[in-house]
């Protein structure tokens, strides 16, 4: 009698998905994704099956038509590890297309700065090891009338130039660090995403000298200079400066 009224219930219970907008397409979704599990775990392995690329996208595709509250029900044999890797190839598939320069169609004319360009940014550099890239490039601008940017000056700079210390008798910058490293903060800045791909920055403070972590904070992508300011504030707050 108890399974009689299980499955009038179960019955009644399909009825209703099948006469309500899209419910035909709901149960026909998860007969397929309880279906497909069921075929990946009947494989003869003594062990729990792998997934492989087709039964992912097969899974993947049918979770589409099923109501996100369902999910959970259903999912008997997708581990979390699995949607961890699904979401690295995301990722790495996006900043493929972004950044890649496959595809793209190339401009026309020479590739990066010229010899004599390059010749002239190291030169101006020996002569005058304080100059930065900033002065540099408004230096050769003046000079040859070239509208060049500061970051080509430093791409050019840390591929050709390497500075000379046989004249340096003080102490190298190692050295600073490590008689200063009680005083010193550690800060990096990095990218990453979430878990809907959505691009955010994170700026990690980090104490040289406790390795204890100082604050952070987390910004959206893309951000400017007053975002950068607010993050840092927001990371040392309530922090006694070294």
């Amino acid at each position: 009698m108890r399974d009689l009224l299980l499955l009038a219930i179960h019955l009644f219970v399909t009825i209703v998905k099948l006469l309500r907008p899209g419910g035909a397409r709901a149960v026909a979704a998860e007969s397929l994704l309880l279906k497909q599990q069921l075929i990946v775990s009947n494989r003869s392995r003594q062990r729990a099956p792998n997934l492989t690329t087709v039964d992912r996208y097969v899974l993947g595709l049918i979770t589409l038509f099923v109501s996100p509250r369902r999910i959970p029900k259903l999912s008997s044999i997708v581990k979390s590890a699995t949607l961890l890797r699904f979401r690295k190839a995301l990722i790495d598939r996006k900043y493929r297309i972004l950044f890649s320069s496959s595809g793209r169609p190339r401009k026309p004319g020479p590739q990066g700065p010229s010899a004599e360009l390059i010749a002239a940014i190291v030169d101006l550099k020996q002569r005058n090891p304080k100059f930065g890239c900033v002065k540099i490039a408004e230096q050769i601008s003046h000079t040859f009338g070239l509208d060049i940017d500061k970051d080509v000056v430093r791409r050019v700079l840390a591929k050709h130039y390497r500075p000379d210390h046989s004249g340096s008798d003080g102490p190298s910058w190692l050295t600073l660090i490590a008689q200063a490293k009680d005083s010193l903060w550690s800060i990096d800045f990095l990218r990453c995403e979430s878990t809907l791909l959505r691009s955010h920055w994170v700026m990690v403070i980090m104490d040289v000298f406790t390795r204890r972590i100082v604050g952070f904070g987390v910004a959206p992508a893309p951000i400017d200079g007053l975002s950068v300011c607010r993050l840092f504030n927001h990371a040392i707050a309530r922090q006694q400066l070294p």
